[in-house]
């Protein structure tokens, strides 16, 4: 393996998720906004990528070959990695001569050591996951290198993770370390507008889509830090997290326990429930049976592995 391998220094990434239905079928989450994605980020990095055929049909794969490794409905699910990243030698500051696409899977549980209990949140106000003009609106692999310090801080003095402000006013919300975040204020959901600094969830956008179809009404915009405080819910959306219900934010030494000024989270609960209602799928108008023939499903977010 050679040192001046471009891998070493560069790459992009995705993830989605496989899950098994009770009746043995196999779902996937809307692997063709993955697909999209992924070749955005190529395009910011200076990287070829896989077209969205290919993308899409390399992951089914992937998960037939491994169909095994998918829990039980209700127990889990399978992780799946796409990685772009380029293997060609180059010691020089340029994009990399050649590039390989590979994909990894991983039977996985909750993300949060908490499950669906409610997560515990701190406010970072000295460290920023991204800066405009940067590359915070790809899934690259460096931006990720700059939450760990105070994710790492923040999971030693017990919280789950760390949300981030906004790198020039810091004020203004941007996102968990591995999620988006939306804040709800008298049945209004709002959530951090994409604006180049915010990673383009999948599930953020599907939260969205459903959460309008359910008659919430969504703003895309700046959230403040002080309307975080004052909301009646907070909850995350990610492809490990899911949908994840947020209990308490502590910024600059202040506390603010969202379980104790509402019974329940309704909004959450609303759109929790409507994901788990397909097994992890919000729901579109595609799907692919054992013979590879595009058939019509009830479900137009998702694809369908009959085998």
């Amino acid at each position: 393996m050679s040192k001046q391998q471009k891998k070493r220094h560069s790459g992009l990434f995705e993830g989605l998720k496989a899950y098994r239905r009770e009746d043995g079928s196999i779902l996937l989450f809307r692997p063709e906004e993955n697909a999209l994605r992924m070749r955005l980020g190529a395009e910011r990095m200076c990287m070829p990528s896989p077209t969205v055929e290919h993308f899409v049909d390399a992951v089914k794969k992937v998960v037939v070959a491994n169909k095994c490794w998918i829990p039980p409905s209700g127990k889990g699910s399978l992780y799946i990695r796409p990685l772009l990243m380029g293997t060609g030698t180059v010691l020089g500051l340029a994009p990399a001569p050649e590039y390989t696409f590979l994909i990894f899977v991983s039977p996985v549980g909750n993300y949060f050591k908490e499950g669906l209990a409610p997560i515990n949140l701190i406010v970072e106000n000295e460290f920023h996951r991204a800066i405009p003009g940067g590359t915070g609106g790809v899934k690259t692999v460096g931006n990720y290198a700059a939450v760990l310090k105070a994710q790492s801080t923040a999971k030693a003095k017990g919280y789950s993770d760390v949300l981030y402000l906004d790198s020039i006013h810091k004020k203004y919300l941007e996102e968990v370390s591995s999620c988006n975040v939306f804040v709800v204020k008298d049945n209004v959901i709002s959530t951090p507008a994409i604006n180049g600094t915010i990673l383009p969830g999948i599930t953020r956008k599907s939260v969205i889509e459903v959460a309008r179809t359910q008659g919430f009404l969504v703003e895309e915009r700046l959230v403040t830090v002080d309307e975080l405080l004052d909301a009646d819910e907070v909850f995350c959306t990610g492809t490990a997290v899911v949908v994840s219900p947020v209990g308490s934010i502590t910024y600059l030494g202040k506390r603010v326990e969202y379980g104790k000024k509402r019974r329940q989270l309704c909004v959450w609960t609303a759109l929790y429930r409507t994901h788990k209602s397909t097994d992890g799928s919000i729901g579109g108008p595609i799907g692919l049976d054992c013979h590879n023939r595009l058939v019509r499903t009830s479900l137009p977010l998702h694809i369908h592995l009959f085998c």
